[in-house]
């Protein structure tokens, strides 16, 4: 995870960077860099709240075939696939923004851990010589956490120690690095002990609690049954993660889950606002019947129009035959009305005398081929 963690870093070390620099305070540099990944993030998250609202569509005929195939799990399987596809729905794409989120994580980790690197920009070898010379200072106590801190607390105690190894304005960089925000130590972990270190636990917890209902209510149109189950098992789970999470790492990635948890509640309750998965549904839903509607009267307009040609048709056959029997002189000719085309006649009929004529014609098909007798179709063979 180690080496993952320093890839992803790399480029979140440069972002930080850049925050720190304009903000020249870690905790707001954070919250900045917070914000960035929100709306680097965003079109992520818009395509999973609209893949809500395709489910809260698929939803319905979902549980019509998980009650249909209930005992029968291999089925089950095969028709949801089938529907998927038919609907041309992914269950897995909204999984994909939470999927990237944690890879950030441990970036911004590595980022927390090591300022020196990320923010003052040293390499790994003055780095080390660094840490070597500050072990040396009274006082100094290394975290297994964070080995760098040893480097800064060094350098802010006694520059002087560093200035074969540091140029000026790195040594002033570190002297000058402020891991604090309001009062809080961001490269410190908490511990259960009662400081204001605690509060980055207790905050990660009921932001992230309150992002669980906020997330449930967005979801509660698309999940039913186990699902709902587990999404109101989760809601507890997370909160809870959280802070056993915020014991385990230094405060400023605490910080990074609290403001997180903070944008993301509040772009959800946008989202949820604007795009509410039940609400866009059910207006796709009323578009697509009105659309149904439109072309089904079309269909009968059609069908109308082409039964009237078809019927002027068969009216003027017979009054061309008629005119035919009563000619005086049998050289003449009469004029035959023009037959409909074939469009016509398709659009004259309803779809059972559609598949009448194409089953009638495959038997007659079948019946010259093999030599049978053609046998007339009936409204049994419909059926």
């Amino acid at each position: 995870m180690g080496v993952i963690s320093e890839i992803i870093g790399w480029p979140l070390g440069w972002v930080m960077w850049l925050c720190y620099k304009i903000l020249s305070n870690y905790g707001f540099a954070l919250i900045f860099f917070t914000l960035i990944t929100k709306i680097l993030l965003f079109p992520m998250t818009l395509k999973q709240q609209k893949s809500s609202i395709k489910m809260a569509m698929v939803k319905p005929k979902l549980d019509n075939i998980q009650k249909k195939y209930a005992n029968n799990k291999e089925k089950l399987n095969e028709e949801m696939m089938k529907l998927y596809q038919e609907e041309g729905y992914n269950p897995m794409s909204g999984c994909l923004p939470l999927l990237i989120q944690f890879p950030i994580l441990f970036g911004l980790i590595n980022v927390v851990y090591n300022p020196l690197t990320h923010i003052v920009r040293l390499s790994k070898e003055v780095i080390s010589q660094g840490q070597q010379i500050a072990q040396g200072i009274e006082g100094i106590v290394v975290s297994p956490a964070m080995p760098q801190m040893s480097m800064i607390q060094g350098v802010q105690l006694k520059p002087e120690l560093f200035s074969s190894l540091l140029t000026p304005e790195q040594i002033v960089d570190i002297t000058n690095l402020d891991m604090t925000f309001l009062g809080i130590d961001l490269s410190a972990i908490p511990t259960f002990a009662v400081n204001i270190l605690l509060l980055i636990p207790i905050l990660s917890g009921l932001t992230s609690f309150l992002l669980s209902i906020q997330s449930m209510k967005q979801t509660a149109a698309t999940t039913s049954g186990d699902a709902g189950n587990s999404m109101k098992t989760m809601m507890y789970i997370m909160p809870l993660f959280s802070v056993f999470f915020c014991f385990q790492v230094p405060a400023g990635v605490g910080l990074y889950w609290v403001i997180s948890n903070v944008f993301s509640y509040l772009q959800t309750m946008y989202l949820n606002k604007k795009y509410n998965p039940q609400e866009m549904a059910e207006k796709i839903k009323a578009e697509q019947l009105a659309a149904a509607e439109k072309e089904r009267q079309e269909r009968l307009e059609n069908r109308k129009k082409a039964r009237q040609e078809l019927a002027d048709y068969q009216a003027e056959a017979e009054a061309a035959e008629k005119a035919a029997k009563n000619r005086k002189n049998k050289n003449t000719e009469i004029e035959q009305p023009k037959a409909p085309d074939e469009e016509t006649l398709q659009k004259a009929m309803t779809a059972k005398e559609i598949n009448r004529r194409k089953l009638a014609a495959a038997r007659k098909r079948d019946a010259e081929k093999y030599g049978e007798e053609y046998v007339e179709v009936t409204d049994d063979d419909l059926k």
